[in-house]
């Protein structure tokens, strides 16, 4: 049987700097909590909200597997690779930190706030070329389904990651559900939820909540209460 770890927004870690303020689904940083650190190879799910003219000045990565995503606002991203772009609201990040890289990210408004997900997964190999990749979710085309963004073989056109995971983007009507099927490679699951919100087993889940699932054995319906946007992460028994 399955067994359920619910993440309430509400019980999230927080940070405050003024320029940020950033809520921890796992432990990060000097927040720390020994019940929520990660989930199998998904250890950071930061929500951050970014003051005009804010950001993270340049500093180091390796050997992580990190995802940027742009709720509303604009992120300025420069790196170490050479790349150097603005990400928009709906856009996706992926750097593979490999055997070091660095970067920094801003937000170069000087009136609007930016929000997004910073979220990082362990890799299944070490050091290896950095990797950077940009991604548009094309929300428009999700319609009551789920779209794989990213994966160990880069099936169904998704981006080819360094572990064994499926990182995908579900968005449901309401009134409207979904199924989540097992499967034995990827015994585990998560769900968090970008905005409205649904249901699952006994669980409402709203913006900003996360639903672990261990031991996924068999089909779930996901059900939006309201309009519901939501990442859905398939995870394997190994780091």
């Amino acid at each position: 049987m399955p067994t359920f770890k619910i993440r309430r927004a509400e019980e999230r870690g927080t940070a405050e700097h003024g320029w940020l303020h950033a809520r921890f689904t796992f432990s990060f940083a000097d927040y720390y909590e020994p019940k929520h650190c990660g989930f199998h190879s998904l250890v950071v799910m930061n929500n951050d909200l970014i003051e005009p003219g804010g950001g993270f000045g340049t500093h180091p990565h390796d050997n992580a597997e990190i995802f940027t995503y742009v709720i509303s606002g604009e992120l300025e991203h420069k790196d170490s690779m050479g790349n150097g772009s603005i990400i928009k609201p709906g856009h996706l990040q992926y750097m593979s930190a490999g055997d070091g890289v660095f970067h920094s990210e801003f937000n170069p408004s000087n009136d609007n706030q930016v929000e997004l997900y910073q979220i990082w997964m362990l890799p299944n190999q070490q050091g290896g070329k950095p990797i950077y990749e940009e991604k548009e979710l094309d929300k428009d085309k999700v319609n009551n389904d789920i779209k794989i963004l990213f994966s160990e073989d880069g099936h169904d056109d998704s981006t080819p990651i360094r572990q064994k995971a499926i990182f995908s983007y579900g968005q449901i009507d309401h009134g409207n559900s979904l199924m989540i099927e097992p499967d034995n490679q990827y015994p585990h699951a998560w769900i968090q939820i970008i905005s409205g919100s649904s249901s699952l087993e006994n669980y409402e889940l709203n913006r900003a909540d996360g639903l672990g699932i261990e031991d996924l054995d068999s089909t779930l319906e996901i059900k939006a209460i309201e309009n519901c946007e939501f990442f859905i992460f398939r995870l394997s028994e190994d780091i």
